[in-house]
């Protein structure tokens, strides 16, 4: 099938519409830096970004109006350029949702590469990525009661040679004056423990910096604007190098193909954490690059405390035209009635990370009005890489279409790992990617190899991903080729939980997967084979992955000791075997809670829905097609007559 976007259904001939125009007539800007700065013009004096710290304060919000959010970010890139920061130098930032924190992104992407770091990893984690980036300079929260991000962070810092410099960020211009002091106190005591790295306030360092202008030359096009971790098959996560061109183009794709969602004075809730590519591309770079207001809600986003209760409040105060979130979020939500908020203005609710059941979809939009727009993406791809369009009828399931101007094909694989040909319709292939959001690789090369293709002329990447492609351009996806599990939209490399197994004496092989969950999607789960004449309990290794596991969102929630791992003809372990075992063992809890009795279950890889779930069940069913809806998988259920 052609990457061409068919015209089977409404909203299809957009894609035709807006490629009748070459892109290199769009001129679109070379740098993220141009495109803020574009944005900033449209209306100088408008707010642009509104920040609370408590969710009891979002009446209260802290704002910089576009000229004075586009003056904070040159000045942190003039500031940065003054300390030695060059094109190729990389800053790592590790640091929660803060105003600062846009500041950091793209100051340091106009003057060197930004780096983001989850802040919530342990330290170990977060010294090694350092150390993989060969960050030079990096830009942290200060000592924050309540918060332990300095000190994993400090300590992490003392182990990376090449790191000449730290820089503080502070809650305090937040707090209230008697809860100032006291932080500022604390942060002044607590700042030298960094080591020999010298620390400095993020304030004092750009507070004598140029805000009008630029001291040095813009990058180009092609230069790498930043570095992120992705999921991947490794013990450390790939860093993919992004180009400030992927990242202009990927955001102007996205609010060109979702007309309405980003435009001049409408406000779009950013509650994802900034160091995710959602966060920064689709709530920040996207919305101001047409002049919008982002309300940036509490260090912890979605995460804090008060906030979910209080969205459609929030949502109602700022008159909120769009958001964006994962599974996890749409389901929350929906154990808070709107009530008396008006919610009129909110147009869309982004979707992506993961698979959101039809059941939530069905209940949110039928409950809220609002509609939710089902997407695609991965940090190689800039941000999104598909999405349902919001003038067609909803496709639940689907990935949606591709953006203009980026080709999207599933494509069948040899027995080497090497393109052989297209997927026909419906036929389910590996999806590869190819156009100018596309990344330009990763940090490591050795971590290049087998992902790329040439085919029609074009370089593809392998997303790792398994999908279709419908007679109308629409994409399903139908399975993960590469090895993640997905926990409320953050990756996890099963490798950290099956190397600390691994190291466990009585542990032969370890195989670290998703469980089915209704609230974060998936959550892991790990299978152990005992070696010969070895004896433990499940507890005890339980306690044992659960202490040593360094990602907390990783440390497993269970462990099964089973005699024999399933594997392949080759030897490997098979883990879609374990996947299944692990939905039967949903199915059957679930079918307890609802009292209905269970004749047979059976779950295989449906050709076009991924996995499938056949349940049989002896006289009534009950309300199990209920209490089964809010998971991912695909299911049936049959009755047959009671005995």
């Amino acid at each position: 099938m052609s990457s061409t976007a068919p015209t089977g259904i409404t909203g299809m001939t957009d894609i035709a519409a807006i490629e009748a125009v070459p892109l290199s007539d769009r001129r679109l800007p070379a740098t993220t830096y141009e495109m803020l700065a574009a944005g900033a013009a449209i209306s100088p004096g408008a707010p642009a970004l509104s920040f609370f710290l408590r969710s009891r304060d979002f009446a209260r919000p802290t704002v910089w109006t576009h000229a004075g959010l586009f003056a904070e970010i040159t000045r942190t890139a003039n500031a940065l350029r003054a300390r030695g920061v060059g094109r190729e130098d990389v800053v790592a930032f590790a640091l929660p949702n803060l105003p600062e924190t846009h500041f950091v992104i793209w100051g340091a992407e106009a003057a060197g590469i930004a780096f983001a770091i989850n802040p919530l990893l342990e330290t170990d984690q977060i010294a090694r990525l350092l150390r993989a980036s060969g960050a030079s300079h990096l830009i942290t929260l200060g000592p924050n009661p309540g918060s332990d991000i300095w000190e994993r962070v400090s300590t992490a810092a003392r182990d990376v040679p090449g790191l000449r410099s730290i820089l503080t960020v502070s809650v305090a211009p937040y707090l209230g004056p008697a809860a100032r002091v006291v932080l500022r106190t604390r942060e002044v005591l607590q700042r030298r423990s960094a080591g020999s790295v010298p620390v400095e306030d993020f304030r004092c360092a750009i507070a004598g910096a140029r805000d009008d202008a630029l001291t040095f030359d813009l990058p180009g096009r092609d230069d790498i604007s930043s570095y992120f971790c992705t999921g991947g098959t490794t013990g450390l996560p790939k860093i993919a190098r992004r180009t400030h061109g992927s990242e202009v183009f990927d955001s102007w794709a996205m609010q060109t193909f979702v007309p309405g969602a980003f435009a001049p004075h409408h406000a779009v809730f950013c509650g994802l954490p900034l160091f995710h590519v959602n966060g920064q591309l689709v709530t920040g770079l996207a919305p101001w690059s047409q002049g919008a207001h982002v309300v940036l809600g509490t260090p912890q986003g979605y995460r804090g405390e008060g906030v979910l209760p209080s969205f459609w409040d929030i949502a109602e105060h700022y008159r909120v035209i769009a958001f964006s979130g994962v599974p996890t979020i749409y389901s929350t939500l929906l154990d808070h009635p709107v009530g008396v908020s008006d919610i009129s203005s909110i147009r869309y609710g982004l979707c992506g990370a993961a698979p959101l059941s039809e059941h939530v979809f069905r209940r949110f939009e039928s409950t809220t009005g609002i509609r939710i727009l089902e997407a695609y993406g991965l940090t190689e791809g800039a941000c999104v890489s598909s999405v349902n369009p919001p003038t067609a009828a909803a496709r639940i399931g689907s990935i949606g279409l591709r953006l203009p101007y980026q080709h999207m094909r599933a494509a069948v694989l040899g027995t080497d790992g090497g393109f052989d040909r297209w997927a026909r319709t419906d036929e389910v292939g590996a999806l590869l990617l190819s156009g100018p959001n596309v990344f330009a690789g990763y940090a490591d090369p050795r971590h290049d190899e087998g992902v790329w293709f040439d085919a029609d002329g074009r370089q593809w990447f392998n997303t790792g991903d398994l999908a279709r492609q419908d007679e109308d351009g629409c994409f399903w996806l139908t399975g993960r080729a590469k090895d993640l599990i997905i926990r409320g939209g953050h990756n996890i490399d099963p490798q950290i939980i099956e190397e600390v197994l691994h190291a466990h004496p009585a542990v032969a092989a370890a195989a670290a997967i998703g469980r089915p969950d209704t609230h974060a999607g998936e959550v892991p789960v790990v299978y152990v084979q005992l070696s010969q004449d070895a004896e433990a309990a499940e507890s005890d290794l339980l306690e044992f992955a659960r202490a040593k596991v360094p990602e907390r969102a990783a440390r497993p929630r269970a462990v099964h000791i089973i005699e024999q791992l399933p594997t392949t003809a080759v030897g490997k372990i098979f883990k879609p075997a374990l996947i299944m075992a692990e939905i039967e063992s949903v199915i059957a809890e679930a079918a307890r809670r609802v009292e209905v009795t269970l004749s047979g279950v059976t779950v295989h890889q449906d050709e076009t829905r991924g996995l499938m779930a056949e349940i049989t069940v002896a006289g009534q069913p009950g309300d199990l097609s209920g209490a089964l809806a809010g998971y991912g998988f695909a299911f049936e259920v049959r009755t047959t007559p009671s005995s």
